[in-house]
C-alpha cells in the first residue's frame, strides 16, 4: 500500500488527480487531499505519506513552506511540485528540499500515471534497502554475542592475543587498555552472599539477552559468556587520569547498574571490578575482579577498595616488570633481554650497597620466569633442579657477574618457550597439511581444518602461512591440481571424473581454476600429457 497526498487550492484539480490515481492502481493505492498550506501539513502528521503532490500556490502557508514543515517529521517523504507557475526561485526552492520533479499545469493523465508508477517505484526500493538493513541488522544481532565471546575468551582464559586482535578490529574497539567487571547473580542473600540455586544458570540463559542490553546500554562494554553464577565483562578505556575519582564514579555506575538489572530480572546481582590494565595483561584484572567478589560482602565492590591490596613500599618500575614477562611469554628475547639489562642497571642505580637484596630480586625474577615456562609447557621440573640456584648467586661477587647469570637464566627460559611454540606451531602445520592430502578430494574448509588441530581458524591461518608460504586456499589448490594432473594423464579417467576425484564437483569451476594454475584447460592437459 502507497500512501498518497495530493495538495491544491483547485478542488477539481483535486479530484481529477485522485480519480486519475485510483482508476489506475485501484487498492494499492490510499490518497487524501488538503487545499490549503495548513491543512496539508497537518494531514502529513497523522496520514504519514510516501508521495506528496504539493501545489505552490495555496491559501495562507504555501507548497515550499509547507514541504520545509513535513520535512522536520517526515524524511523519507516523496515530493512532487506542481504548479502553474514554471519559475526559477520556485524551482531552485524545491530542489534545495530535495523534491523529485517540478510539475507544470495542466498535467496529462498519462503524465500522472508515469510520475505515480516512478515514485511508487523508488518507494519500494527505500522499502527494500530497509527491509534488507534490517535483516543485516537481525544477523549482527545473533553474530555479535558470539565475536564478543571469542573476543573475552582470547584475552581472559586463552591468552591468545593474535585472535584477540583479530576479534577486536571485527569490534572496532580502539583502546589498548581496559578493566574487568564480574556480574555475579544468584536467587538472593544468605549473610551477604548470594544463592544460587542448581536450576539458576538455567535460568540465566533465558534473560542473558536482556542482560546483554542493560549492561552495554550502562558500560561501553563486551560482554562474555555465562560462567557458571557470573559473566565476566570487559570495559576498553583510557588510562584513568583521576584514579580515586574514577574509581567513585564507576562504581556508583555499577551501582545503578546493579539497581536496573534487579528492576528487569528476576535475580540479585553483586559486581566486582578490577584495575585498569594492557589488554595484554587484562587476564590480571579478572582475577582482581574475582578477588574483589570474594574479599567483600558489598553489591559492587573495586579491588582497589579492599584493604588487603598489596602495593610497592617506595618507587618500582612496575610497567616494566610486565614488559619483562610479557616478552618472555611471546619469546621474544631482544625485548626480554632489554628489560633485563634496565632492571640491573635500575638496581645497581638505587641499591648499589644492598647486594644481597638484588641477589634475592634477581633469584626472584629467575624463578618467576621458570614457573611461565614450567606453566606453558617448556620446561620440566624437579623439586632438586634448582638445588645450586642460591650458592651460585650468593658466590657472584660482581653486580657484572650476576647480570651475566641472570641473562644466562632468562635467555633459556625465553628460547624454550620459543622453542615449544615453533614446535607447536609446526606440528599443527604439519598435521594440517597431512589432513588436507588424506581429504583433498572433500569439500573441505579453513574451519575444518583448524578445528582437526584446535587451533582457532585465525591463529591457524597465520601460522599455516609462516610456516608454508602459502595461506590455506593456495596449498589446498596446488595439492588438488596435482592430483588433477595424475589422473589427466589416465586414459580411463575423464575430465570430469578427473575433477570429481581432486575436490571439484563443479566442471565449469574445475576447468577455471586449472587453467589458472596451468594456463592451459583440463582438456588441453589431458591431449597434450596423456597416455
Amino acid at each position: 500500500m502507497y500512501r498518497i497526498l495530493i495538495a491544491d487550492d483547485e478542488g477539481l484539480m483535486l479530484e481529477a488527480f485522485k480519480g486519475v490515481i485510483l482508476a489506475e492502481f485501484g487498492d494499492k493505492c490510499s490518497v487524501e487531499t488538503a487545499k490549503t498550506g495548513r491543512a496539508v501539513i497537518e494531514k502529513a502528521e497523522t496520514f504519514h505519506p510516501d508521495i506528496v503532490f504539493m501545489d505552490i500556490h495555496m491559501p495562507g502557508i504555501n507548497g515550499i513552506q509547507a514541504m520545509r514543515e513535513i520535512r522536520k517529521f517526515n524524511n523519507s517523504a516523496l515530493f512532487y511540485v506542481v504548479s502553474a507557475y514554471d519559475k526559477f526561485d520556485y524551482a531552485k526552492e524545491a530542489i534545495n528540499l530535495g523534491v523529485e520533479q517540478y510539475l507544470t499545469k495542466p498535467i496529462s493523465k498519462s503524465k500522472i500515471i508515469s510520475v505515480v508508477e516512478e515514485a511508487t517505484a523508488k518507494v519500494d526500493k527505500v522499502r527494500d534497502q530497509r527491509s534488507n538493513l534490517l535483516k543485516i541488522q537481525e544477523k549482527l544481532e545473533t553474530v555479535i554475542p558470539v565475536v564478543e565471546s571469542g573476543y573475552v575468551n582470547s584475552l581472559l582464559f586463552q591468552k591468545e592475543m593474535a585472535a584477540a586482535d583479530y576479534y577486536q578490529q571485527l569490534l572496532d574497539i580502539e583502546y589498548s587498555q581496559g578493566y574487568v567487571m564480574v556480574v555475579q547473580f544468584g536467587q538472593s542473600y544468605e549473610n551477604g552472599r548470594l544463592v544460587s540455586p542448581v536450576g539458576m544458570n538455567v535460568k540465566a540463559q533465558s534473560f542473558y539477552p536482556e542482560f546483554r542490553d542493560v549492561v552495554k546500554s550502562a558500560f561501553p562494554c563486551v560482554v562474555g559468556n555465562i560462567m557458571s553464577n557470573r559473566i565476566p565483562v570487559v570495559v576498553p578505556c583510557e588510562i584513568f587520569q583521576n584514579p580515586y575519582e574514577d574509581r567513585i564514579d564507576l562504581v556508583e555506575k555499577a551501582r545503578e547498574l546493579v539497581a536496573r538489572l534487579e528492576g528487569r530480572l528476576d535475580a540479585k546481582f553483586r559486581v566486582g571490578i578490577g584495575r585498569v590494565w594492557e589488554m595484554e595483561e587484562l587476564e590480571r584484572s579478572y582475577r582482581e575482579a574475582l578477588r574483589a567478589l570474594n574479599g567483600s560482602l558489598s553489591r559492587v565492590i573495586h579491588i582497589e577498595d579492599l584493604s588487603q591490596n598489596g602495593v610497592y613500599d617506595e618507587a618500582f618500575p612496575g610497567n616494566d616488570e610486565k614488559r619483562m614477562f610479557r616478552c618472555l611469554e611471546e619469546g621474544n628475547e631482544e625485548g626480554m633481554l632489554q628489560e633485563v639489562n634496565f632492571f640491573c642497571d635500575w638496581m645497581v642505580e638505587h641499591y648499589s650497597q644492598d647486594m644481597n637484596n638484588i641477589r634475592l630480586k634477581i633469584l626472584e625474577f629467575i624463578i618467576w620466569g621458570e614457573k611461565i615456562a614450567f606453566e606453558s609447557g617448556a620446561i620440566n621440573y624437579g623439586f632438586s633442579y634448582r638445588r645450586d640456584y642460591l650458592d651460585t648467586a650468593m658466590s657472584l661477587s660482581t653486580y657484572e657477574d650476576l647480570r651475566k647469570w641472570f641473562q644466562e637464566k632468562m635467555v633459556n627460559v625465553c628460547r624454550a618457550i620459543r622453542d615449544q611454540k615453533e614446535d607447536q606451531s609446526n606440528s599443527a602445520v604439519k598435521k594440517a597439511m597431512l589432513y588436507i592430502q588424506e581429504n583433498y578430494s572433500r569439500d573441505i574448509s579453513l574451519d575444518d581444518v583448524s578445528s582437526q588441530v584446535n587451533i582457532s581458524p585465525y591463529y591457524f591461518s597465520k601460522i599455516f602461512k609462516e610456516e608454508t608460504g602459502e595461506n590455506f586456499i593456495e596449498y589446498l589448490t596446488r595439492v588438488r591440481i596435482d592430483k588433477a594432473k595424475e589422473l589427466l594423464v589416465d586414459e580411463n579417467v575423464s575430465v570430469k571424473e578427473a575433477g570429481i576425484q581432486s575436490g571439484y564437483s563443479d566442471p565449469n569451476y574445475f576447468s577455471r581454476i586449472f587453467k589458472k594454475q596451468m594456463d592451459m584447460t583440463p582438456s588441453e592437459y589431458k591431449a597434450r600429457y596423456g597416455k
